[in-house]
């Protein structure tokens, strides 16, 4: 593989297996959370196995990504299916399996998703983007050394909701807002943007500043942008916003909005995650 291949391509690169409609990858360390892959980069692989897929029907609409058990380390295996095509919209079935400790596969995440061929119709908005500090003006998140790996793998410039340095249990809003895109910078695409959709902090460790141990469950992005604002969006920055609702007896759930620098919602997302007391 070529060195210049950009670590986001490499994570995501997958090969068919001469099975129809399944594909092998291989985990990257590039993108290693705490104990396994980042989240964001297994939704991508998925995103990634329905564009390659030879019957895939238009653009990606949404995705559910169900995270059953923590991905390893090595090989993995994408099933993707697409159960139903209509006119103009198709519904898929992924799943992602990787051999256990005695070599028999075994599912670690689900998902759902649709793509569909859009076209031209009124639109507008009810969600703009907030007003905020250009991405400039927020000082960059300096690379942060024996941290999680992924979180190098992103430019983030913070305006709001920067996770507090002391755990004192202090309650808080959980809002988050902040510049980000990939690092280095890479045109955005379909994938790109499911992946950087689960790029905030668990809400929980904002909320009452303490870091107990959080994942997500299940994610739900939403694309609402088309490939001309994907590309108008190019290499630039994103706004990303993201706040709790309500955290009770184990499970949080998170709304997120990601906006272009021109004011465009390229998607929104939602998430219910787990965290331990």
């Amino acid at each position: 593989m070529s060195t210049n291949t950009h670590p986001f391509d490499s994570a995501i690169a997958l090969v068919p297996t001469g099975v129809p409609g399944q594909y092998q990858g291989q985990s990257s360390r590039d993108y290693w959370n705490m104990v396994g892959p980042y989240g964001g980069i297994t939704a991508a692989a998925l995103v990634q196995a329905m564009l390659q897929h030879p019957q895939c029907l238009g653009d990606p609409v949404s995705i559910t990504v169900n995270f059953a058990a923590a991905m390893g380390a090595g090989r993995f295996e994408i099933d993707a299916n697409p159960v139903r095509t209509n006119r103009s919209t198709q519904h898929w079935l992924l799943t992602v399996k990787q051999a256990a400790e005695d070599g028999v596969m075994q599912v670690v995440t689900t998902a759902t998703a649709m793509t569909a061929l859009r076209r031209q119709t009124w639109s507008a908005s009810d969600a703009p983007m907030p007003v905020v500090k250009a991405p400039a003006e927020a000082e960059r998140v300096p690379a942060l050394v024996g941290a999680v790996e992924w979180l190098n793998r992103y430019e983030m410039r913070f305006v709001d909701g920067m996770l507090p340095m002391k755990e004192d249990g202090a309650e808080r809003d959980s809002l988050t807002r902040l510049w980000v895109r990939d690092n280095p910078p890479r045109p955005l695409d379909f994938a790109s943007l499911a992946a950087v959709s689960d790029v905030f902090f668990p809400r929980v460790w904002l909320r009452r500043a303490a870091r107990v141990p959080a994942g997500t469950v299940s994610i739900t992005v939403y694309f609402h942008a088309g490939r001309e604002e994907l590309a108008a969006a190019g290499e630039g920055l994103l706004l990303a916003q993201a706040r709790g609702q309500e955290f009770r007896n184990g499970f949080f759930d998170q709304a997120a909005q990601l906006w272009s620098e021109a004011g465009v919602m390229l998607a929104s997302s939602h998430q219910i995650v787990y965290y331990k007391e």
